[in-house]
């Protein structure tokens, strides 16, 4: 059994009954948008962000679930589907998980208006069954990962980031979601402030690691989920570089920024970038973060009587560092 599988063995009836809700909640009376939401629930990815509804929500109530944690769960991933499918207009993307990305298949402006289409369905299912307090940690959520993109598109043309600012960017554009998961998956079923508070710090701790683990991908040789070198090229700024950037002599900045901002198509320079931040103690330092990032996590379970739902999520913090992909 993959990792995967174990750690969603203890939901496996709940995440059945919501790929039936979720496929139920984009339903249409226009045929073009029921072909297209049927594609894209069957090209469906790891689907880790219910994954962690269901387990915080089961982990802090002694393993219950109602309909607020289904319905919660299936907004969650229509905001989260919609948000992925406007990044592939804006990055012109034609792939994504191996399948055609849909404004490869039906154009940007259908793919611009099923975006907006999946957004107002995830906001109307929680309007239309009261569940304001969910909508409000979602809402957050999104504000949020668009202001990391857009601090990320600001601060990338000038190279000149700070680790602060590094930590706010990744913490909006990526954490942010899975933050809003645990959050919400709690505050489905309790209503303890304190614990929803935990378990929002806790999905935002495992979101940072995984976005370290992202950029530590971008200098090895031997990752499956993106070309070594590609961060590089697309002059993103990640933890390796910003670190060896804000430690390194003047020379050698100028030297790093001429080559990222001048040279990162050129294959010979992006690979001496590599081995520059390599040997300059980079990736070392960022896997030193990440774990760090990682035992935090952790501690925020430790209180949390022992299940199988807990367990579970102990095997996701650390499939998030160890991930080969």
């Amino acid at each position: 059994m993959n990792i995967t599988s174990q750690i969603k063995q203890p939901i496996l009836i709940e995440m059945e009954l919501f790929e039936k809700k979720f496929y139920e909640s984009m339903s249409s009376k226009v045929a073009l948008l029921n072909r297209i939401t049927y594609y894209i629930v069957n090209r469906k990815g790891k689907q880790m962000r219910p994954m962690f509804v269901f387990l915080t929500a089961k982990m802090v109530s002694e393993g219950k679930v109602n309909e607020r944690t289904y319905r919660g769960a299936c907004v969650i991933e229509l905001i989260h589907t919609a948000t992925l499918v406007h990044d592939d207009v804006v990055d012109d993307s034609n792939r994504r998980r191996g399948f055609f990305s849909l404004n490869a298949l039906w154009k940007n402006k259908i793919a611009v208006l099923v975006g907006d289409y999946l957004l107002s369905k995830g906001l109307l299912l929680s309007i239309d069954n009261g569940d304001f307090d969910l909508l409000r940690i979602i809402s957050v959520a999104v504000r949020e990962m668009s202001e990391g993109e857009l601090l990320q598109i600001e601060k990338a043309r000038r190279l000149d980031i700070t680790e602060e600012v590094y930590y706010d960017i990744i913490r909006k554009k990526t954490a942010t979601l899975i933050a809003a998961c645990c959050a919400l998956g709690a505050q489905s079923v309790i209503d303890d402030e304190v614990q929803v508070k935990n378990m929002h710090r806790f999905g935002e701790l495992i979101g940072m690691a995984f976005q370290i683990k992202d950029d530590l991908f971008d200098y090895t040789d031997d990752a499956i989920g993106k070309p070594t070198g590609i961060d590089i090229k697309e002059q993103k700024m990640t933890l390796p570089l910003i670190h060896v950037l804000n430690t390194c002599t003047t020379k050698e900045k100028s030297w790093l920024i001429n080559s990222i901002k001048n040279h990162n198509k050129d294959k010979k320079c992006v690979k001496e970038v590599i081995a520059f931040v390599k040997n300059n103690n980079g990736l070392a330092y960022a896997e030193q973060k990440m774990l760090q990032f990682q035992q935090e996590a952790l501690q925020l379970l430790a209180h949390y009587p022992d299940s199988p739902f807990k367990e579970a999520l102990i095997l996701m913090v650390n499939y998030v560092i160890q991930r080969k992909i």
